[in-house]
């Protein structure tokens, strides 16, 4: 069988890993990767239930496919993610073009159901929580990405409870993969030419696999030599154990940006959200990293007008917002959803939420911007990773994670470069690769 797939992903970097893993285990029963879904015979759509109209999304997307295939022979249509298991049986009774729904801990079994489908014509509904089967499987078919910097789920699922979120409905109790499963995914990875890892998991701090931890696995991939840079994401407050802090004394290879989700700078909101950690629990994380390295910056996720948030909540957010100078964030106002504690709590008027996420926003832009601006006519580390879509210019990232855009040769890709940072925005850094290797690197 020679078939082509194509997968469109919505959500986070663990969604993106996933259609990855997709696209490896499919080629054992003859898929191959198409770009157009146009000319695919399978089409994917790997889904995210987070933010607000997501089961929409999926509907919208299903009618353009089958728009464009009103005159030609239906591809195999299957909806995956997190969306897929929380509505999977009624997404195959209002969707008839569907053919098949499959959880995000069910991939492993998706050969089995395209095959047993395409001989039986009976539509799947596969969403159980398996994750120890699904990792088990694919350990055994090689990770084939072949990125400069790459993903590497190593958690999954959570046992929080945050009032606000579908994650552990969606995607389970927590589960940590094995060790050494992870270290040999990092090592084909690295062999594969990636330079740079970043470990996900929905609690990836909350990570223990029999008595090893996040940082036993960061010290692990730093060993890999041609592993440059390790990254993480996304991390609980209540998880940010000494052990990992101290990571940040040891390593040379850790990057110095925390992504430490706080979703309010108000105690009353974090109680009301059930985040099991209080603004001072936050601030003592802060100074004890910012103790161990000056250079370590912070960026978070904010929820804005959450309900029972008041003006002194709000105020209490922006407040925490420029004393620790976040300077990479995403902000959103609160929308419900299905079938969590919050979802059924009386909202806040539309118009005074959106009044309170601009005037988040626009300090969350100040912060950016004044970062960035910070760094010009000086040279940082640069890990190139690709040439920009008109091949004039090299497309990079800082330690920071900012993009970086520089006037660099095919040559860089893959290394980490010293760049003269020219010009800046609040997005992204513009600047040439430094002449002079000597110059003091900021």
């Amino acid at each position: 069988m020679n078939q082509k797939i194509f997968i469109k992903t919505f959500g986070c970097q663990m969604n993106e890993y996933d259609s990855n893993r997709i696209y490896d285990t499919v080629k054992k029963i003859g898929y191959q990767k198409t770009e157009n879904y146009e000319d695919t015979d399978c089409y994917v759509l790997n889904t995210c239930h987070i933010r607000d109209k997501a089961k929409e999304k999926v509907y919208h997307e299903i009618g353009r496919v089958k728009k464009f295939f009103r005159s030609k022979q239906k591809p195999l249509v299957i909806i995956a993610g997190c969306v897929a298991q929380a509505e999977n049986q009624e997404m195959l009774k209002r969707e008839p073009y569907i053919d098949l729904v499959v959880g995000p801990q069910s991939y492993h079994k998706i050969n089995e159901m395209i095959l047993n489908y395409l001989k039986k014509k009976k539509k799947i509904d596969e969403t159980e929580f398996d994750p120890i089967s699904k990792f088990k499987y694919l350990s055994k078919i090689k990770n084939q990405t072949k990125k400069i910097s790459s993903f590497l789920t190593i958690q999954e699922g959570c046992d929080k409870f945050c009032h606000f979120c579908v994650v552990p409905y969606t995607r389970g109790p927590e589960y940590s993969r094995p060790f050494n499963q992870i270290i040999d995914e990092a090592k084909f990875l690295s062999d594969n030419g990636t330079k740079e890892i970043i470990l996900l998991g929905q609690n990836v701090n909350a990570y223990e696999y029999e008595d090893k931890k996040l940082s036993n696995l960061i010290f692990e991939i730093e060993k890999i030599p041609e592993i440059k840079r390790i990254r993480y994401t996304t991390s609980h407050p209540k998880d940010m154990t000494d052990d990992l802090i101290e990571v940040y004394k040891g390593s040379e290879k850790l990057m110095p940006l925390v992504h430490l989700p706080l979703q309010s700078g108000s105690n009353k909101i974090l109680h009301l959200m059930n985040r099991k950690h209080t603004i001072d629990y936050y601030l003592r994380i802060f100074d004890k990293l910012k103790k161990i390295n000056t250079n370590i910056e912070f960026s978070s996720d904010f929820i804005i007008g959450y309900p029972g948030e008041n003006n002194i909540d709000f105020d209490k957010t922006y407040e925490i917002i420029k004393k620790v100078k976040f300077i990479n964030s995403f902000s959103f106002i609160f929308s419900p959803r299905p079938g969590t504690v919050a979802s059924n709590l009386n909202l806040i008027e539309k118009k005074i939420c959106m009044e309170r996420l601009e005037k988040i926003q626009n300090q969350l832009y100040e912060n950016q911007i004044n970062m960035n601006k910070s760094l010009e006519d000086k040279v940082i580390n640069v890990l190139a990773e690709n040439p920009t879509e008109d091949g004039k210019k090299i497309f990079g990232k800082s330690e920071y994670m900012t993009s970086v855009i520089f006037s660099g040769k095919d040559k860089d890709i893959g290394k980490i470069v010293p760049v003269k940072i020219i010009k800046s925005n609040r997005s992204t850094l513009f600047g040439e690769l430094a002449v002079n290797l000597n110059q003091k690197v900021a």
